[in-house]
C-alpha cells in the first residue's frame, strides 16, 4: 500500500475514515462480519484510534478490522492497566475497488476519564497477500513501531 488517510470528526461519536490507497488486490481483507467485539485484530489488517485526555495519562484504543469486527480497551497508562471498555458497537462501513479500501466507523466517546482536550493517534496494521505485514501511523518512535507510545500522540482535538 502506498498511502493512507485518515478523517476524524468530533460530536457525541466519534467519525474516523480510512483510506488505504495502493493495489488493493495486494490487501488481505478479511471478509465481511456481522459486527462482534473480538480480541487480536491487530494480526490482520486493522485500523486503529486512540484517545486519551490532554491531561492524563490514560487511554483509549479502538480497533477496527474490515470484517466489521472491532475492540475497544482503557489503559491507565502507556501499555498498563489495560481492560475492555464497555461501549455499544461501532458502526463501521467498509468499501473497496482495485485502488483502494475505505473504512468508516462512528465510536459513542461518551467514556468516563474523558475530558474536553483530547491527544489522538491514528494507526493501521497492513496485511498483504503474501503474509507480509506493515505498521503505519503518524509518528513512530525510534525503533520498532509502537501504537501505544506518547510520541504517537500527536493530533489535538
Amino acid at each position: 500500500m502506498q498511502r493512507i488517510d485518515v478523517e476524524i470528526a468530533r460530536g457525541t461519536e466519534v467519525e474516523v475514515r480510512f483510506r488505504i490507497t495502493g493495489d488493493s488486490s495486494r490487501l488481505r481483507v478479511p471478509p465481511l462480519r456481522e459486527s462482534r467485539r473480538t480480541d487480536e485484530l491487530w494480526r490482520h489488517t486493522c485500523c486503529e484510534l486512540f484517545i486519551g485526555s490532554m491531561d492524563a495519562a490514560g487511554y483509549y484504543e479502538f480497533n477496527l478490522a474490515p470484517s466489521r469486527e472491532w475492540a475497544a480497551y482503557a489503559f491507565t497508562d502507556y501499555r498498563a492497566g489495560m481492560g475492555q471498555v464497555a461501549i455499544a458497537a461501532p458502526t463501521i462501513e467498509v468499501a473497496q475497488d482495485a485502488s483502494a479500501l475505505m473504512l468508516t466507523a462512528k465510536i459513542d466517546v461518551s467514556l468516563p476519564f474523558l475530558s474536553d482536550k483530547w491527544r489522538v493517534a491514528v494507526a493501521c496494521v497492513i496485511e498483504q497477500i503474501d503474509g507480509a505485514m506493515s505498521y503505519w501511523a503518524l509518528k513512530h518512535p525510534a525503533g520498532r513501531p509502537d501504537f501505544h507510545h506518547a510520541s504517537g500522540f500527536i493530533l489535538e482535538l
